[in-house]
């Protein structure tokens, strides 16, 4: 790795002290060229001697989404620079989101394993998505739970039959929907009397021990537990 020039943002004294620590013992190769712990202080860094890689903590003056607007205004400013989120944000999932969309090219938690020399060069070497293990144990949760769902969605859309218009006849009632309005859907060429019947029939399939007394709430409540449709998705159609 050939040498390379980092600015460290932190507002607090013995973190910044620490990540210091890291750089200097375990990657010679980066020489700190200055430290901010406010975004005032950052930006006269940025000017005087623009640097390689910005380690910037998302928590600013107390605020925790301050960082995301300065790395937003890096990206902009400084698109070739590398920005490295190291941030104590641990539970803050949508934060984490925010930093990627706003053009991180890697999120460490200070938590587990934190900062090492290979995820420090990763992001060095033109990398994105560069993460530490405990976010990457939580990513790796949600693609397993995602997967599974969808799994069983597509197993329990064989298994009952399920055809689009079910799929659609049931998003709506979920929403709240009457009949009378489904009707007048224009993704839902069925009069009230052929939704009727297509509940009938869905309550006979999805009930298939006993049906009787199954009302829309109970068909809805059958569908969400069965995954033919999910709270992720309930959109009504346009």
């Amino acid at each position: 790795m050939n040498p390379f020039k980092v600015i460290i943002v932190e507002d607090v004294k013995l973190e910044l002290k620490g990540t210091e620590q890291i750089f200097r013992n375990e990657i010679p190769e980066a020489e700190i060229v200055g430290t901010a712990m406010t975004e005032e202080q950052l930006w006269p860094l940025m000017h005087n001697n623009t640097p390689d890689l910005v380690l910037l903590d998302l928590g600013l003056a107390g605020s925790t989404t301050a960082g995301i607007d300065v790395c937003k205004q890096l990206r902009r400013r400084y698109p070739d620079v590398h920005i490295l989120i190291f941030t104590g944000e641990i539970l803050n999932e949508r934060l984490w989101v925010d930093a990627l969309d706003a053009g991180a090219d890697g999120i460490v938690l200070k938590t587990g394993e934190l900062l090492t020399p290979d995820l420090v060069y990763s992001v060095m070497n033109g990398n994105k998505l560069v993460f530490n293990q405990p976010i990457l144990q939580k990513i790796v949760q949600r693609f397993r739970s995602v997967i599974l769902s969808e799994s069983q969605r597509s197993e329990a859309m064989l298994e009952y039959d399920i055809d689009e218009y079910d799929e659609r006849f049931l998003r709506h009632l979920a929403l709240g929907y009457t009949k009378d309005m489904i009707a007048n859907l224009r993704t839902m060429p069925f009069g009230v009397k052929s939704l009727e019947k297509r509940q009938a029939d869905l309550v006979r399939r999805l009930f298939s021990e006993d049906a009787t007394g199954v009302n829309a709430t109970r068909l809805v409540t059958k569908a969400l537990q069965l995954n033919i449709i999910n709270l992720d998705n309930l959109t009504p159609d346009a």
